[in-house]
């Protein structure tokens, strides 16, 4: 999956278009709730060894709210991570090419109800 893609997803599915809230960071993108505004993804384009160890160049990363009991089972998954610049308790980063598309999309759901969706 393209950061493009996960975007137009997430429009497409939950009505919510990214805002670019930091001049300084033009790359990333927060996806929010029509509603009570909160936050449930946020789409940055990352140095990857801010992430992953030894990781090189950049790359799109998405961060998402999940439950802190389930957190330790989603960082065995290829290309989910503790968060970044996020509570690492209640929050994961997911490598957004390198990541099973499925799960991806499951845990954005998740994220979405976690933090006052549906």
């Amino acid at each position: 999956m393209t950061k493009e893609e996960l975007a137009e997803y997430i429009s497409s599915n939950y009505g919510a278009d990214g805002e670019y809230p930091w001049a300084a960071y033009p790359h990333y993108s927060v996806f929010r709730h029509a509603g009570n505004k909160k936050w449930f993804a946020v789409i940055m384009k990352l140095p990857a060894s801010k992430v992953v160890t030894g990781g090189e160049g950049e790359r799109y990363f998405v961060n998402l709210k999940t439950d802190p009991q389930a957190l330790g089972s989603w960082l065995f998954e290829t290309g989910i991570y503790r968060a970044y610049h996020m509570n690492k308790t209640h929050w994961l980063t997911a490598d957004i090419e390198n990541s099973d598309p499925e799960l991806l999309l499951f845990l954005l759901e998740r994220s979405f109800d976690l933090t006052g969706g549906r």
